[in-house]
């Protein structure tokens, strides 16, 4: 993203927030969660350059997720800089509650521990071995949660769709979705295959991980893909309720849990402005939301379309009620946004969530 333009833009975030709490002021009175202050917060993972840490303090987006410290462990991943990181992040009067392993959301040809999925050894386990000495420097560094993804396929898409006010929706239809080539570099991933590789990751991180009180927050497979078929040969099994389910069951731990994306939740979903408040219900009963992706969604599971926040299927504000009524204490960001004209880098997107998802906050607290 270009820092500078998203700062430039991001004021509409205040409009997004005022627009909302005059929605709520005119709404009749609803059925919710006990009186209370909420305690979510307001976060975003936009990075950490000081033009951004300026801005977000400037809007009271006052919690982080700073951009990946390196693809690999080297000095970066020291005591001593992520210990400075937190410093600068909090020299601007935000807090910096997470950051990213080097396990993004790539497919696994750019994925940076390729060797954790694939199953090789010994380099999983040299792998594996440097992501332990990642929790434990975020730990001495005084960084309270990391976040991950274990994935072969990456985030897919089919083409984009038109959608309010001119905008572009990021779209998947399954039907549409060429899977080319047929295979991962992975080969075939069949459901016990892909359960091996998590368990064999989670026996081995997830102690360390309890060890140094450093919270690990996975995030889901994006999108859904139907069971039994898959994708390019990949049975998704974290791209199920019941998938997740058995993923936070694997290893029982305070510090084992999810990087919570309700767009992807939805995705899984045939019925989503249904059925996505007991899932929140489930795994924060359970304490197993770490960090929670804020997005809305139109339609459900193989065929669906990332609205505005505003413009999709979840009632947003009912979703705010049922993580405040769990008690849900963690950030809530953006994620994706749709694209508007004269806006490539979705500054105005983001902007827009950010105000909304603080309006939205605001509103819960005060029933």
């Amino acid at each position: 993203m270009n820092r500078r333009r998203f700062v430039q833009v991001a004021g509409i975030g205040a409009v997004a927030e005022s627009v909302v709490a005059a929605q709520q002021r005119r709404a009749p009175a609803q059925p919710g969660p006990p009186p209370g202050k909420a305690l979510m917060k307001v976060g975003t993972q936009h990075g950490d350059s000081d033009a951004i840490l300026r801005a977000m303090a400037g809007f009271g987006v006052n919690h982080i997720c700073s951009r990946l410290p390196s693809v690999k462990m080297d000095e970066r991943w020291s005591v001593d800089s992520l210990s400075k990181l937190r410093e600068r992040v909090e020299s601007f009067g935000v807090t910096l509650d997470m950051v990213p392993l080097p396990m993004s959301s790539s497919e696994i040809s750019r994925f940076e521990l390729p060797n954790i999925m694939l199953g090789r050894s010994p380099e999983r386990d040299r792998e594996i071995d440097d992501v332990c000495d990642m929790i434990r420097n975020t730990s001495r560094a005084g960084i309270p949660s990391l976040k991950y993804n274990m994935t072969f396929l990456g985030v897919v898409r089919t083409e984009s769709t038109r959608g309010r006010g001119g905008s572009t929706y990021s779209t998947f239809v399954y039907d549409k979705a060429k899977q080319d080539p047929p295979l991962t570099a992975a080969g075939p991933i069949d459901a016990d295959r892909y359960w091996e590789r998590i368990a064999y990751f989670l026996n081995r991180v997830v102690p360390v991980a309890e060890e140094y009180k450093v919270r690990l927050a996975c995030h889901p497979q994006d999108p859904a893909m139907p069971p039994g078929r898959g994708y390019r040969g990949v049975e998704t099994v974290l791209g199920t309720v019941d998938g997740l389910k058995k993923f936070v069951g694997i290893r029982e731990s305070p510090y084992h849990g999810l990087n919570f994306c309700q767009g992807t939740v939805s995705e899984m979903l045939k019925k989503p402005g249904e059925e996505v408040f007991d899932v929140i219900r489930y795994f924060g009963t359970r304490k197993k939301i770490f960090n929670v992706h804020f997005r809305n969604i139109r339609g459900g599971f193989l065929d669906f379309q990332e609205t505005f926040i505003d413009d999709g299927d979840v009632d947003m504000l009912k979703a705010m009620r049922v993580y405040k009524e769990v008690g849900y204490g963690g950030m809530m960001m953006p994620d994706h946004v749709p694209r508007m004209q004269g806006d490539a880098d979705e500054a105005q997107g983001f902007a827009f969530a950010l105000g909304y998802i603080k309006a939205l906050i605001a509103a819960v607290s005060v029933e």
